[in-house]
């Protein structure tokens, strides 16, 4: 029995936590939005095409904003080309997955649909083959009450209101060479300074992402955060971070060391940020948005990239997930909470067949991956404060990084209910971890409310159509509280969460 003690006190909070962070991702690729959340004639479809089913899922997976278009498709995509009367829609060679588009799904299509599943869009504008000119007047379509000859041109397309687009990234991954309109960082520094601005003189309420690297591994890594925020400081309120995890060692202890990396990287980009503020002796801090990550490394060969002939959404990138990539999620989002003084948005990437927690049969059903149980849990139950926490616990040394607690934990507390919530990884794969939280400040008694595990003894388990619910949440066995001290048993190489609340 591996034992592990965590102090949480009232009094230490990290920040209010940013509900944004629960977010995911729909790009105009393979079978995410054809045959994903849009698909006409479906069993479950409603008169707008979309699949009720996944609309269900969604909301039970508990998404907050959602990022559209793209992704690499974004880089050269004319947003004018899914707008208007279907019948109209010009089909085109989409360059970045080497399918054709048929723009029978766009920008008003995916509002009604996040309207529909209740989440906030995040819209992207293309400063790949287009700019400036581009971004001015698809931001007039969008957000512009009327009276001009774009906000009229939405009026005639249907929808009176603007649709009123908060959050906008500037361009997707402009350092990548795989990139349609690949940029220097100080050609998108300038090109995103002055997006911004204009952007923001159509409507100033809105906020914007400034690409950072496309992933932490990139020759230009952190020369490219500084270049461009030095670039854009004054007009952007967040940078980009971009990860996929990795299994190299072919370790699920080394796997699970992906959350020490995920740390790093955002701590790294934090630092940068505040020197690019440094140097303007500003106290404007830049918010992190982690607007793409997930697990992806099985599905990576030439196959899952492309298929010839340029189809119609063919199956791209359909990541099967087991039960250590479902602890490393749940890992991640611990690492998410435990920063939220920072990162104010994360977008899983993607939301449906993509490397997505939810998969689908084109006519048939959808199933919940793996990952979607961490993800809907902490979405669930994550509110109010994020608190500072001080975990001990044994640990192991790895090749990820040098030192791995056998406990990840985070604690939050919603001042409106009195919940407190904690969230806890087991990574030794081998003993359960008797864990000792020592709740502090907290006032009344308290008693447990939900208490869930994720856990398999089998690694290399996953869900599929014929058997969905092979890693589902089960309740832990054993958890109690006495006074102010919860006592559980948390089974090894699992992921948990405990809710306490106020007695009576």
């Amino acid at each position: 029995m591996t034992s592990a003690r965590l102090i949480v006190d009232a009094d230490f909070a990290i920040s209010d936590l940013d509900r944004r962070v629960f977010g995911t991702f729909v790009e105009h690729m393979g079978r995410c939005v054809y045959t994903g959340i849009f698909e006409p004639g479906h069993p479950t479809a409603d008169e707008n095409g979309f699949r009720q089913d996944v609309a269900e899922l969604t909301k039970e997976l508990g998404v907050t904003i959602v990022r559209y278009p793209g992704g690499n498709f974004l880089s050269g995509y004319n947003w004018e080309d899914g707008v208007g009367p279907k019948e109209e829609r010009p089909r085109r060679l989409d360059l970045a997955w080497f399918s054709t588009e048929t723009n029978a799904f766009g920008t008003n299509e995916f509002i009604d649909w996040a309207r529909q599943v209740g989440v906030e869009p995040m819209f992207g504008v293309n400063l790949g083959t287009r700019g400036i000119d581009d971004a001015r007047r698809f931001i007039e379509y969008c957000n512009h009450p009327g009276g001009t000859e774009l906000s009229e041109l939405r009026k005639s397309h249907g929808y009176e209101k603007p649709h009123d687009i908060k959050f906008w990234c500037l361009g997707n991954e402009m350092d990548g060479p795989w990139q349609i309109g690949a940029k220097t960082a100080a050609e998108y520094g300038r090109a995103a300074h002055e997006t911004a601005k204009v952007m923001r003189w159509v409507d100033p309420s809105i906020e914007l992402a400034a690409c950072g690297s496309s992933n932490r591994d990139m020759a230009t890594y952190a020369r490219w955060e500084y270049e461009v925020l030095d670039h854009c400081f004054d007009h952007v309120d967040f940078i980009s971070l971009h990860t996929y995890f990795m299994n190299p060692h072919d370790s699920t202890e080394e796997f699970l060391g992906n959350v020490e990396l995920l740390d790093y990287f955002i701590k790294e980009v934090v630092a940068i940020a505040d020197a690019v503020a440094a140097t303007r002796r500003s106290q404007k801090r830049i918010m992190l948005s982690l607007d793409e990550w997930n697990v992806w490394y099985k599905a990576r060969g030439h196959d899952d990239l492309r298929k010839p002939g340029w189809p119609e959404h063919p199956p791209l990138i359909e990541e099967v997930y087991n039960t250590e990539d479902a602890l490393l999620i749940g890992g991640a989002l611990i690492t998410l909470l435990n920063n939220s003084d920072r990162v104010k948005c994360a977008c899983l990437a993607q939301l449906v067949n993509i490397i997505g927690p939810i998969m689908t049969e084109q006519g048939g059903p959808a199933w919940r991956q793996t990952i979607f149980h961490p993800f809907a849990l902490t979405a669930k139950h994550a509110k109010g404060r994020v608190l500072r926490t001080l975990a001990t616990s044994g640990s192991f040394a790895g090749k990820t990084a040098e030192e791995m607690p056998y406990l990840v934990s985070a604690v939050t507390e919603d001042e409106s209910t009195g919940e407190v919530v904690i969230f806890a990884l087991n990574r030794n794969l081998v003993e359960p971890m008797d864990l000792k939280v020592e709740l502090r400040g907290f006032g009344g008694t308290r008693e447990v409310g939900e208490a869930l595990q994720v856990y398999h003894p089998n690694m290399k388990a996953v869900n599929t159509k014929d058997a969905p619910n092979t890693v589902a949440p089960a309740p832990i066995k054993q958890v109690g509280i006495d006074k102010d001290t919860l006592t559980a048993k948390l089974m090894p190489g699992s992921w948990n969460v405990i809710v306490t609340k106020p007695k009576g």
